[in-house]
């Protein structure tokens, strides 16, 4: 009957977003009010339990995300994601440049969402693809691959770190075997996938493909952006400060001052901070921009995310639901008395609500919510290995039940049967590479 409840959720959710159209955090909120009813969860409570469900949520995560969308959009406006594109591809010249464009996809991935990064490498990839005489499609694939795998992988962005939240894992944790994981599944999604595609479909590789439906595009003269050293360092300043605060908490004494300083300064809310500040001089004040105009940009890009945030909070509250009715302990007993994969019965859970919710945030918010009280009995590494599992599943098969889908349709000249046969198998091999990689780095360190 527990699990007869969670399915009726799911159906009630796929269908408000899906059939009806209306707005994901308003479908997510219906929701959790239908099951907490189900669920037989005092009327009295289910308000309270929704509250704290977007509370809970949202938290620190609120500064991070943040934070993180304005030092993205600074390093956007200053040109600082044109130049790191353009120096990397520039000097690994046109035998090496699907790996610049993979380099310059993963910085920019770091500090931008999927669908901003897309935005933003997309035309200098369509200069490059014309100079050299390439189709886009065979420079658009591992950068599309690669900005995915941060987007689903990767803290600061929404999911990773959202779902490191409920899991109780270590966000440095997550980052540093991310990168990890990243790395194969990377070159699985972008080069190699990128070499059969275009032996068995080589029709999606065309040269004549008109990207005006981008609108209009900043153009930017290379003389006049940050420089190629600054951008990268204001990028991964974030990634950089985590990373370092992890290694230390490993090989220092909790005790040692200098310890607890980098503890401090590698804190998620203070490390996000630290870098926004940092970027507000790189990308603004040391290039002579004024306060109002950089004010101007950080508030742009705090409207790009707030949708975004609802939807977390909405998460959150179905989460909560499920957790006061007993389902997520239910589902975790159900899966201790099985011998399936902790790994593998989260990668499952999530590409199943995938398919069907279409978004990845939903769907790995929701996956974890059910797994959270197996993953409380677990090491952190296991934990964090979880939250890797997670974000492998909720980019699985993206199709037409995603705004992805459609922007990648669109952008890159594709019909509809093009899409599916290249960019919905595309994200499909990159959940099982990510998959694999998990598991096999399981068996390495677990």
């Amino acid at each position: 009957m527990p699990l007869l409840i969670v399915l009726l959720g799911v159906l009630i959710l796929i269908f408000l977003i899906v059939k009806l159209k209306l707005n994901t955090f308003v479908s997510l909120v219906v929701t959790s009010f239908i099951i907490a009813l189900c669920l037989q969860i005092p009327v009295a409570k289910i308000p309270t339990a929704i509250e704290t469900g977007i509370g809970g949520q949202l938290g620190h995560l609120a500064i991070i995300f943040g934070f993180g969308s304005m030092l993205g959009q600074l390093v956007s406006d200053a040109g600082g994601g044109y130049r790191i594109a353009t120096t990397l591809i520039n000097k690994f010249g046109r035998r090496w440049i699907q790996v610049a464009v993979i380099l310059a996809s993963f910085i920019i991935g770091l500090a931008l969402f999927f669908e901003v990064g897309l935005v933003v490498v997309l035309p200098i990839i369509f200069i490059i693809a014309r100079e050299l005489d390439m189709p886009l499609m065979y420079l658009g694939i591992p950068m599309a691959a690669t900005l995915n795998v941060c987007h689903a992988f990767l803290p600061p962005h929404p999911a990773p770190t959202a779902i490191t939240d409920i899991l109780g894992a270590t966000l440095g944790h997550v980052l540093l075997l991310g990168i990890i994981v990243a790395i194969p599944t990377i070159i699985i999604s972008g080069p190699v996938f990128n070499y059969f595609l275009h032996k068995v479909y080589p029709s999606v590789y065309r040269k004549d493909v008109d990207i005006s439906v981008l609108g209009e595009y900043k153009e930017f003269k290379l003389e006049e952006t940050p420089g190629f050293g600054i951008s990268v360092l204001t990028a991964m300043m974030p990634v950089i400060l985590i990373a370092v605060a992890t290694i230390c908490s490993f090989v220092l004494s909790k005790t040692n001052p200098v310890n607890q300083f980098i503890q401090f300064v590698g804190a998620p809310d203070a490390a996000m901070l630290l870098s926004l500040l940092f970027a507000i001089w790189t990308m603004g004040l040391a290039r002579s921009e004024k306060m109002s105009e950089i004010s101007k940009s950080m508030t742009t890009s705090v409207k790009q995310i707030a949708m975004m945030l609802l939807i977390i909070g909405g998460g959150g509250a179905f989460k909560e639901v499920l957790v006061e009715g007993g389902i997520s302990k239910y589902v975790s007993t159900l899966f201790s008395g099985t011998s399936i994969s902790p790994i593998l019965a989260a990668w499952l859970i999530t590409a199943l609500l995938r398919v069907s919710l279409g978004s990845s945030t939903v769907s790995s918010m929701t996956a974890a919510g059910l797994i959270a009280p197996m993953a409380a009995h677990m090491s952190p590494t296991m934990s964090a290995l979880m939250v890797l599992s997670i974000g492998a599943g909720s980019v699985f098969c993206d199709h037409v039940n995603d705004a992805g889908f459609w922007m990648i349709k669109e952008y890159f000249g594709l019909s509809l049967k093009e899409t599916l046969l290249s960019w919905s198998t595309l994200t499909s091999v990159l959940s099982l590479a990510g998959l694999a990689s998990v598991w096999v780095l399981s068996l390495i360190i677990a």
